[in-house]
């Protein structure tokens, strides 16, 4: 945890933030993966691990907006608890570790609410993800109809959005030390990639690396010869001569920041002249994005730029034709790079989604686009100094996509189908780090990871 005195500045500035009323913070429980004996391994809930750092089941806070108090509700360990689990701190040693100054128990939050809501004030929370929490929303506050959602305070999702989007310093050493732990489990799957070998066997090391290094995966990853699915979680191919292996990974911290970087390597160690050119494709559309990265720039138009800077070597390569900037306003490019540019990166891997993709992302000027791939843009809005970003452009060949578009005789103007057909099979190719924004520009975090097509073959070849 970070001193308690972070969590109470943390605490003070989200209470200043909502007008008046209480704000109701739930910690996770814990959730059965075939029996409540068996449950999955805890994850809490990013929102309390942001305000107090207790990372257990079963607690939840209460912030007073008009008084500035602040009460963890939770229970003390039972003798079972602590004969199957060990010692376990009592709920006023977790206030304290947290700079809580009150505690109660479960029933004082069913009354606490209660009372507040017989007084005619108001109860902030966010929208929940997990169905427990809508229904003890339901319980404690006397929602009816199946509308838990509607009820849940934007007012209070805005504050904590504008506070959890800028960085602290301490945060950025924790992201540091989780992109150190995927870098080190990059370098080790680039070292992998050899014929013969299974994508589950990598996958599965990877994991325990990041174990070993006082964290976790962030995420489940991908680790596949068929890069062209983008959340490939099907472990169960065979390496071939010649396969691409691309490997989106990330490890977090102890405090649970996440990394997220994806590489691409030649299984057998190198690249054909083909392979090669799509490669620096994207490379030189991630290189260029970055160098486009500063406060004030909206998110949008540096993706917009990458897949400008794609769609022109894809020109060259035969595989578009026309205009670069005409057939990506018109979307072209999409059948290629069908995701956006990369998302907000923090104590989520997608820092803050359960609160709303388009309140984390876009400006309030900002609308989504309903354009195929554009629709997929997590991350529009102007940056800030503080933000960390992902920068993650691919290309990929996805043959059902191909063959849809085709048939509608989609982007004619602009796609060359029959040299499109020739790369079905090619796969996948994405490439991605993690950028933080600075006063004046920004900085990749973490150690170098091999990233030129050079530099990831003599890393594959242990050159």
């Amino acid at each position: 945890m970070f001193d308690p005195s972070v969590y109470r500045a943390r605490r003070r500035r989200l209470a200043s933030s909502v007008s008046s009323g209480l704000i109701l913070l739930f910690g996770n429980r814990e959730s059965p993966m075939n029996a409540a004996a068996n449950p999955y391994p805890f994850r809490q809930d990013s929102t309390m691990l942001y305000y107090t750092g207790l990372d257990e089941p079963g607690v939840d806070v209460v912030l007073d907006a008009d008084d500035g108090s602040a009460t963890l509700y939770g229970s003390d360990p039972d003798l079972e608890t602590t004969v199957w689990m060990g010692p376990q701190p009592s709920l006023a040693d977790r206030a304290d570790a947290a700079g809580l100054p009150e505690t109660g128990s479960p029933s004082d939050l069913a009354d606490d609410l209660s009372t507040a809501i017989r007084g005619g004030r108001s109860v902030h929370f966010l929208r929940p993800y997990r169905e427990e929490h809508r229904r003890r929303l339901r319980s404690l506050l006397g929602i009816t109809g199946g509308r838990t959602d509607d009820y849940a305070s934007t007012e209070l999702t805005r504050a904590v959005i504008d506070q959890r989007s800028v960085k602290s310093e301490a945060e950025i050493r924790e992201l540091e030390q989780a992109v150190a732990s995927t870098a080190a489990i990059h370098e080790y799957a680039l070292s992998m990639a050899r014929p013969g070998r299974r994508e589950c066997e990598i996958a599965g090391l990877l994991s325990g690396l990041a174990r070993s290094r006082g964290g976790e995966l962030s995420f489940q990853p991908t680790c596949s010869v068929h890069g062209e699915v983008l959340h490939n979680h099907d472990y169960t191919h065979t390496m071939a001569d010649g396969d691409l292996l691309l490997v989106d990974a990330g490890a977090t911290s102890p405090l649970h920041y996440a990394g997220d970087v994806t590489r691409v390597v030649p299984v057998g160690g190198s690249f054909n002249d083909r392979q090669r050119a799509v490669y620096d494709a994207v490379l030189d559309a991630q290189v260029t994005a970055i160098e486009q990265l500063e406060p004030g720039v909206p998110f949008r138009d540096v993706h917009l730029r990458a897949a400008r800077v794609l769609t022109e070597h894809l020109t060259d390569l035969g595989l578009m034709e026309g205009d670069p900037d005409a057939a990506v306003e018109a979307g072209a490019h999409a059948l290629f790079f069908p995701h956006g540019l990369g998302h907000m990166l923090g104590l989520d891997v997608h820092d803050m989604e359960a609160l709303g993709e388009d309140l984390v992302g876009y400006a309030d000027d900002q609308e989504r686009s309903d354009q195929f791939g554009l629709d997929a843009l997590r991350l529009a809005r102007p940056l800030e100094p503080g933000f960390v970003v992902t920068v993650e452009p691919g290309c990929y060949f996805i043959p059902p996509l191909i063959q849809t578009w085709r048939e509608e005789a989609r982007h004619t103007d602009f796609i060359n189908y029959d040299v499109v057909a020739d790369f079905i099979g090619f796969g996948g190719i994405r490439i991605e780090d993690d950028v933080l924004i600075t006063e004046s520009g920004s900085r990749i975090l973490g150690p170098r990871i091999p990233k030129s097509a050079d530099e990831v073959e003599d890393a594959a070849t242990g050159s």
